[in-house]
Order: structure tokens, then sequence, then C-alpha cells
């Protein structure tokens, strides 16, 4: 059975930092590209930052360019996501999913399973 279990959302002061880990499991995790999603009340799903764990390619949302950084640890089967300088508008529900297209960063349609989703919330 194919599980994503996200962790490390909360409450920050903008400026602040957060990581988010992906523990991955029921599958060739490194057979895969892996992402985070994220959604805000309101909006539309948005991929935030997507990378394919056998050869390190990434692909970043331009809003998060330069201050989210996605990295995987294949002995752990899991893909953080290192939030710096954050800001109120970066408040959401991030999600981890796999596979997907690190191009675009989306998702594979009908293919790809989800992380149950943990809140980052950025107070200004």
């Amino acid at each position: 059975e194919v599980q994503l279990v996200d962790s490390g959302g909360g409450l920050v002061q903008a400026g602040g930092s957060l990581r988010l880990s992906c523990a991955a499991s029921g599958f060739p995790f490194g057979d895969y590209a892996i992402g985070w999603f994220r959604q805000a009340p309101g909006k539309e799903r948005e991929g935030v930052s997507c990378m394919s764990v056998s050869d390190g390619r990434t692909y970043y949302a331009d809003s998060v360019k330069g201050r989210f950084t996605i990295s995987s640890d294949n002995a752990k089967a899991t893909v953080y996501l290192q939030m710096n300088s954050l800001k109120p508008e970066d408040t959401a529900v991030y999600y981890c999913a796999a596979p997907t297209w690190v191009e675009g960063c989306t998702i594979v349609a009908g293919d790809s399973y989800w992380g149950q989703g943990t809140q980052v919330t950025v107070s200004s």
C-alpha cells in the first residue's frame, strides 16, 4: 500500500522558516518524482516544488524560488521542503504527492497518491 505522510507544518511569523517532511512507503522511492503542492482557502491548488529522486532535477514555482529548497533522503525514503523567508501569502495546506512530473510540477492524472496535508500558517 502506497503511503505518503506529511508533517512539519505550523504557525510561524513572517520571515521565519519551517521544514516539511514527506515519508513515503509502498513504492520504489528512487524511481519517481515527488512534489509539494499547496492550497489556500478559495484558491486553486498550486505545484510548489517537485523533484526527480533518481536524477535530482527540480522545479520551483516562481513564487517560492530562492526561498524554498526541496531535497530527499533516499535511505529514509523522505522528501523535505525547507521553507525560508516565509510570507503570509505562503499560508496554505501543503501536500506531498507522487508520482509527479518535474517540469511544471504537476501530478500524473489518475495515478498520483497524496499525503494527508499539513497546515502552514504565516502571520504578518
